[in-house]
């Protein structure tokens, strides 16, 4: 299942949904591609200094000059926006724009932000939990997506997904309620963080299903914390 659009409304303009896409399209092809037009090892070089790796921050909490504590702890953030290749990007940033922009209407701007970047850290910290002595880079936005869409079905569970669906090998457009499209999203990352787990292992086909439901459920616990944005009406005379 693919999401086109969705029906809630928005009332103001999301500019900090459309200043994080923004910032990561340019790294994307201001900063990435030309490394890897390079050819080589020089996007692992790059993935390898400024993507997370868990066995990294390990050494870094305690206590290893090799990694130093502060270097290491900025991949947390360095790393949400990098993308291994155009698909990628262009998945979880459709994402982002499809849900994002409700939430930075429900939160306010700067709010939105702040809350985009800790369901953020919480995925790192999840993905790092669950294997701590990784030496494979985690990159992307999709934990902190993660945290918008779990946010998303909290707030507006009844709102509905226009939703490409694929049966073999026709495909129908049908619009799904949000709490049925997100659930299903939701615990096919959950069933998968589950095997890959017990496999050992925090990864799957390049895939951090663990920083997914880690961001998700965070969404879901900091959006009831974080108050809602106030309201100004006017009225006519």
């Amino acid at each position: 299942m693919f999401p086109i659009r969705d029906d809630q409304p928005r009332f103001s303009t999301p500019w900090v949904n459309y200043f994080i896409i923004g910032l990561n399209v340019f790294v994307y092809f201001f900063f990435e591609l030309p490394v890897k037009f390079q050819g080589g090892r020089a996007f692992d070089v790059l993935v390898g200094q400024f993507g997370l790796v868990p066995q990294h921050f390990t050494h870094a909490l305690s206590g290893s000059p090799q990694y130093p504590f502060s270097a290491t702890l900025l991949t947390i953030l360095t790393s949400m926006f990098l993308h291994g290749d155009l698909f990628h990007i262009l998945g979880n940033l459709w994402f982002l724009w499809i849900f994002g922009d409700n939430i930075e209407d429900h939160l306010g701007h700067f709010p939105y932000l702040v809350f985009y970047l800790l369901c953020g850290i919480a995925a790192a910290l999840t993905d790092i939990a669950i294997d701590p002595a990784s030496l494979v880079p985690t990159i992307g936005a999709s934990g902190a997506i993660a945290g918008v869409m779990g946010a998303y079905v909290l707030l507006y569970p009844r709102a509905r997904v226009l939703t490409l669906v694929v049966l073999i090998i026709f495909f129908t457009f049908w619009w799904i309620p949000a709490w049925v499209f997100l659930g299903y999203w939701f615990l096919i990352q959950f069933v998968a963080t589950s095997m890959v787990a017990s496999a050992g292992h925090h990864q799957t086909g390049g895939i951090a299903f663990a920083a997914h439901v880690g961001g998700f459920v965070t969404g879901l616990i900091l959006i009831k914390l974080f108050p809602q944005k106030s309201r100004g009406y006017r009225y006519g005379s």
